[in-house]
């Protein structure tokens, strides 16, 4: 992967602002033709997908579709069938003392965006929001993450043999390249990854007053109730197990973080656990090829760290074992680590699955409500009651009852966190959204006008404002006929 010098990268935005000031990017034909090129390109290219996504994380094939081609062709055909509509101009109301007149929100693009994607869903990721800024009608720079190359290399040939390589471009490279890319002018950010990083990404738009996007991780837990009938159990378990150790191994910012459940259910819960893991993974876990693989070395040795603790190497009740070589960390369960240790601080982001247990699972609303916000809440039960306290008692980026990580796939529903796990919303019409500025066009003739809106002032004027702005327009008359004391 060559470094890219300060010149070229100059170049190449200079470009993307030449052809965002041409006008072409602002034209619907232009936005369909690149966003039908697009889906051309997942289906495809479908297989040199998969293959970069094996390479980098060791996904399963059907994983790979199930996260990332198939939600990226059901995102672009949403965004195909919706452009029209979402470009269109937006009727507004304005008050009856602006008459006569007329007001509309009208849709425009940004400009000149820059994209930070991460490693994990390295195409999912990367090109949702580039779906959304192409339907927004701007050109786009695209860095993807160095920590996956293949998929890096991969993006880079397909977006540029499909799309508009004036208008959207890949910049590959180191951490160098991206921190290059951040000391220049944009129109917005979009940035996905670490809050460490995040922070840096807005010092260096704050520079040049750039708006920003931040998708940050997160802590986000799962409080399981008590669930009766054999069939909620399971089915709970299985939601569970995938949304932890089926989804990229648990290297996901929206995937469980830990567990809090009450004592009296713990055991039930560790069985129905170590019982889908077999199930899933097999008696050998390491020979699966159902599990991706932890990403890098240095990242199973943040993990392995987490585990350091004696207190919580004793918590392991299933599980445990690492192969550095082979980059894989058996799906491993702990009960009631210390929750001032790291691994109940730090975001995971791996397969430990930390359970703690309380002595109510009501206890679990102040539990989560001491802690940073997280990007999502899990919460199986069927207690309305327990529902509701969940759901006024704490705050996140969503919160999803009896299942994990389907609000990510519905382009219907707006994705974004709250508080340190990150700012701003995508998906669907709000990714079109979040590269758009609604601007106002107003309108008024000039039959009408308010003689009282202009200097000199009097206590007269004062009074017409106060009832104007009251919306008292019958005051207002009679004071004008001189029926009504001003």
């Amino acid at each position: 992967m060559a470094s890219l010098s300060q010149d070229d990268i100059q170049l190449k935005i200079k470009e993307l602002r030449q052809t965002f000031n041409s006008g072409k990017t602002k034209e619907e034909s232009w936005r369909r033709s690149q966003l039908q090129n697009l889906l051309r390109l997942l289906e495809e290219e479908e297989q040199d997908i998969i293959e970069a996504l094996t390479q980098d994380l060791g996904k399963h094939s059907v994983e790979s579709f199930r996260d990332e081609v198939g939600p990226l062709i059901k995102t672009v055909q949403y965004a195909l069938n919706g452009l029209k509509t979402w470009m269109s101009p937006k009727k507004a109301d304005l008050p009856l003392a602006a008459f006569p007149s007329s007001a509309c929100l009208v849709p425009e693009p940004l400009g000149v965006v820059l994209i930070l994607s991460t490693w994990n869903f390295p195409f999912g990721i990367s090109l949702e929001g580039v779906i959304g800024a192409i339907a927004a009608g701007n050109t786009v720079a695209l860095k993807p993450s160095e920590l996956a190359p293949a998929s890096s290399s991969t993006l880079a040939k397909l977006i540029h043999s499909y799309l508009d390589t004036t208008a959207i471009k890949v910049i590959e490279g180191s951490i160098s390249v991206g921190k290059q890319l951040l000391q220049h002018k944009w129109d917005k950010i979009f940035f996905t990854g670490s809050a460490a990083v995040g922070r840096e990404v807005m010092a260096a738009a704050a520079v040049n007053l750039t708006p920003v996007v931040l998708e940050l991780g997160s802590k986000s837990p799962a409080v399981v109730d008590n669930l009766s009938g054999s069939w909620d159990k399971k089915v709970a378990m299985k939601r569970i197990m995938s949304a932890k150790f089926g989804t990229c191994t648990g290297q996901a910012c929206i995937a469980i973080d830990y567990i809090l459940v009450e004592k009296s259910y713990s055991s039930t819960l560790i069985e129905l656990l170590k019982e889908g893991i077999q199930t899933m993974f097999g008696e050998n876990p390491k020979e699966s090829r159902n599990i991706a693989r932890i990403i890098n070395r240095a990242h199973v040795s943040r993990l392995s760290r987490l585990l350091d603790d004696p207190e919580v190497r004793k918590s392991i009740v299933h599980g445990g074992s690492i192969d550095e070589d082979n980059l894989f960390i058996e799906p491993t369960l702990l009960l009631d680590p210390p929750v001032g240790s790291r691994i109940m601080t730090d975001e995971i982001f791996g397969p430990l699955l930390p359970i703690i247990t309380l002595d109510r699972i009501e206890d679990s609303v102040e539990f989560i409500k001491s802690r940073p916000k997280p990007l999502a809440i899990y919460a199986f039960t069927n207690d309305k009651a327990l529902m509701k306290k969940l759901s006024s008692g704490t705050s996140s980026g969503s919160i999803i009852f009896n299942d994990a990580i389907i609000q990510y796939v519905a382009d219907s529903l707006p994705f974004g966190g709250v508080g340190d796990c990150g700012f701003g919303r995508y998906h669907g019409k709000y990714s079109f959204e979040v590269f758009s500025h609604e601007k106002v066009v107003a309108n008024r003739g000039f039959l009408v006008d308010f003689w009282f809106r202009y200097p000199p002032w009097n206590g007269q004027k004062l009074q017409l404002f106060k009832r104007a702005y009251r919306l008292d327009y019958v005051g207002i008359v009679l004071i004008l006929l001189g029926l009504k004391k001003s």
